[in-house]
């Protein structure tokens, strides 16, 4: 890999929504093999993921060593998905989880008996460790590092306990942890706990206990208080950013009619995941354009006065809204799920952004890789641009290309 200059790979969070970024990576390095790409080596120095974007991430980067496979891996795992390998769907598991933290919350006044041991979340992830086993070879991920098929790998998540956003970042090179207000870094050997704390998602996923320097806290989805998602990715070298969303970033929103009447909770909470998920992105999305636009004004003295640099980006996001396409796959969803989801209005259409997050069912999965593909190939041109595999056409400016 060059010294020189390192490509990076962002995943973003999205639960189930993030099979689309499978789609994405599998058309990207077809794309890449048809104009003379080695086959098996890996494009990016850097990779980097938060919430269901840090597992792919590490998926992803445990065979850098062979892309190839690491996608196809990815492949197999996502189509073949179902929700039962990332949460209890069977009615004792709903009952203990999810229809008893509802009880609580209406009830919790008269339930006395649970006020020493509450649920801690809607849904029971525990089938996820598992599954994580089955898409991770971590001692193949130190080798790809150390033999210097990746030079880092990182992944964030939220700690509740001091409220502050996390970095986790894994490297055979010597980098400086860095620290922002309210963010900060930290050196370590990625591992399953990181990823059930990075993909969390609030109130869903029960909070997953790290430790950070030399005390224990508890963490959440990677996504809260992110406020600068593309950062890590800067910080570890990157001089060129292939982000890939599993939203509609910066999309002009629905109709003012399309949901009329009261929202229902699961129109709420859907609002508040694309809030989660979506939102900080779009806006580091466009400063970076903003801070790339000045820099190309300046000249190259005055360049040298800035600690600035231009980063080359290219965003690929979802050309369909993904709650949509959920809508169509909710019964898919076993009796149970359905059952506990009908109860706070995701099986409607206006309720089915909570359940994109949550529909991990092979129907749905497969529809977004497909989605990823397409919406990637149409973009030829400029993925072959950005890894420069072919001349470019036109000379590239130094701003963001968004879907």
């Amino acid at each position: 890999m060059s010294s020189l200059q390192k490509t990076a790979l962002f995943l973003t969070g999205g639960g189930a929504r993030a099979a689309y970024q499978v789609g994405v990576l599998q058309a990207i390095y077809s794309l890449l093999s048809e104009a003379g790409w080695p086959a098996g080596k890996n494009p990016f120095d850097i990779v980097c993921g938060t919430s269901a974007g840090a597992i792919n991430a590490t998926a992803y980067a445990c065979r850098a060593d062979d892309v190839e496979h690491s996608i196809g891996h990815l492949l197999n795992v996502w189509r073949g998905l179902q929700v039962e390998q990332v949460y209890r769907a069977d009615s004792i598991g709903v009952i203990r989880s999810g229809a008893r933290w509802l009880s609580l919350l209406s009830f919790g006044w008269l339930l006395r008996q649970w006020h020493a041991s509450p649920p801690n979340s809607l849904l029971d992830n525990s089938p996820l460790v598992t599954l994580l086993h089955t898409m991770l070879d971590l001692p193949r991920l130190d080798a790809a590092i150390a033999q210097g098929h990746l030079h880092a790998l990182a992944v964030s998540a939220s700690s509740y306990t001091a409220g502050r956003h996390v970095v986790f970042y894994q490297s055979n090179a010597e980098i400086a942890p860095w620290s922002r207000i309210q963010r900060m870094s930290v050196p370590q050997q990625i591992c399953v706990d990181h990823l059930l704390a990075s993909s969390a998602i609030p109130l869903i996923f029960p909070s997953v206990p790290l430790y950070c320097g030399d005390r224990c806290e508890y963490f959440g989805d990677g996504s809260l208080r992110e406020l600068a998602p593309v950062s890590p990715a800067i910080h570890l070298g990157a001089d060129r950013i292939l982000v890939i969303g599993a939203g509609n970033i910066g999309s002009s929103g629905r109709k003012f009619d399309e949901f009329a009447g009261y929202p229902s909770l699961a129109q709420i909470a859907g609002h508040a995941m694309s809030s989660i998920f979506l939102d900080g992105l779009s806006v580091d999305l466009e400063r970076m354009a903003r801070i790339n636009q000045t820099l190309s004004l300046l000249t190259p003295a005055q360049r040298q006065q800035t600690s600035l640099r231009p980063i080359e980006m290219l965003a690929i996001t979802p050309s369909k809204p993904l709650d949509s396409i959920a809508s169509e796959h909710i019964g898919s969803l076993p009796l149970p799920i359905r059952t506990l989801l009908s109860a706070i209005g995701a099986t409607e259409r206006r309720g089915a952004a909570l359940a994109s997050y949550l529909l991990f069912e092979s129907s749905y999965t497969r529809s977004l890789i497909e989605l990823g593909q397409i919406d990637t190939l149409h973009r030829r041109d400029e993925v072959l641009r950005f890894f420069e595999a072919v001349e470019p056409r036109a000379e590239v400016s130094p701003v963001i290309r968004q879907a």
